[in-house]
């Protein structure tokens, strides 16, 4: 295991998964993933969450190394996702004297996970109940939908350590060097998107706490530049663009509305865009395309009719979009059919269904192959895009 330290006195006792090709069995993991646990060693122990089962055997490894013998009296369940609960019963039977801390919506779902009765053991805590562990202190707050119902994340008041649970979590594995935005951006979108009015609550719970560092159940500890990491969370929990830029989607069948959309990328780069990323929806990781989507405040839609509608990659990316409450963007639509093109109005239509989405009143139709007229009409729309 990586030395990664915490406190003297509250030790990292997770691990890396770096076989694990996709999370949740849809988002690829290039750089793996850290399932996070910690051990708070004091008058009594407490292990904060546990680990996937796929890394059962380093975890309690870890865990044993940093008890030196003690036992535990507490295990606090932040989060029943699999990810991170799944060694819970594991634990119990390990340690039959110890309790299992969590909220009322907590322990239904243990039973749904596991054959295991903790009548006798269970400490159920609601909002601001503390618990006293000798030096240590937790404080529980409640944050329901962020991103399951059960979530609950603590506060160590000596120390004062945010216990954050799926919070300012990351993909990537922590011996992994790489820009901490990009993949927290990436998980928060994807995972937690469809939840900003519940981390909005959650933010402003977490802004009465003087907090000096953040563990979260995934990546890196934060220890410095809190504002940064906090701020990005504000930005990205109330919708607003990151950046101002343009995304340009699109789905091609034989390439010729690939062409289309290079192009209208360097128009939108001649006439002044600040940012302009493309991705190919047929081919390039789907949760980048919907990261990308919430990260820039303009995005152009290129697709092809298939079927009488949406060429089917362009069709799944836009509901990815709905479900994870796509809101206040500008958009620009892009369609090519050999006959009778609908894929724009389809588009219009699923849009039409988000939040606070602007369409532009210009639409290109290209018609099988692109022209000097449809380069024209692309000129156009970009100055439509790029005014609004």
């Amino acid at each position: 295991m990586k030395d990664i330290t915490i406190t003297d006195t509250i030790i990292y006792i997770g691990a890396d998964d770096k076989d694990l090709d996709i999370f949740e069995s849809q988002y690829i993991i290039p750089n793996g993933v850290s399932y996070n646990s910690y051990v708070i060693l004091d008058e009594k122990v407490a292990v904060m969450d546990t680990v996937d089962a796929r890394r059962r055997e380093e975890w309690l490894k870890n865990l044993e190394q940093a008890l030196a013998g003690r036992t535990v009296d507490y295990l606090i369940v932040s989060h029943m996702e699999p990810d991170h609960a799944a060694n819970i019963q594991v634990l119990a039977e390990k340690y039959p004297e110890m309790k299992v801390v969590g909220n009322a919506k907590t322990f239904p779902m243990i039973q749904q996970f596991f054959e295991i009765d903790l009548s006798e053991r269970s400490v159920v805590v609601k909002e601001g109940d503390t618990l006293n562990l000798g030096s240590h202190e937790l404080t529980f707050v409640m944050a329901p939908m962020v991103h399951w119902p059960e979530v609950m994340v603590s506060y160590e008041k000596t120390e004062k350590i945010l216990f954050s649970a799926d919070g300012f979590g990351k993909f990537g594995a922590l011996d992994t060097e790489e820009d901490w935005a990009c993949e927290a951006r990436r998980y928060y979108f994807n995972i937690v998107g469809k939840y900003g009015a519940q981390v909005q609550a959650l933010l402003k719970k977490a802004a009465g706490l003087d907090i000096a560092m953040i563990c979260p159940l995934h990546g890196p500890i934060l220890k410095e530049n809190l504002e940064y990491y906090i701020g990005k969370y504000d930005v990205w929990s109330s919708y607003r663009p990151e950046d101002e830029g343009v995304l340009v989607a699109y789905a091609s069948i034989h390439g010729n509305t690939k062409k289309a959309a290079i192009k209208m990328k360097e128009i939108l780069e001649a006439k002044g865009a600040k940012k302009v990323a493309i991705t190919d929806l047929s081919r390039d990781d789907m949760a980048e395309a919907v990261e990308d989507a919430f990260r820039y405040d303009k995005m152009v839609l290129a697709a092809a009719t298939y079927d009488g509608g949406i060429f089917p990659c362009m069709d799944d990316f836009l509901h990815h979009l709905k479900s994870k409450n796509f809101q206040k963007r500008t958009v620009a639509l892009m369609e090519n059919g050999s006959w009778a093109p609908v894929a724009a109005k389809n588009m219009r239509e699923l849009l039409e269904q988000m939040k606070e989405i602007s369409v532009c009143d210009k639409t290109v139709s290209i018609r099988s192959a692109m022209k000097e007229a449809d380069i024209v009409e692309m000129e156009a729309l970009a100055e439509e895009l790029l005014a609004k």
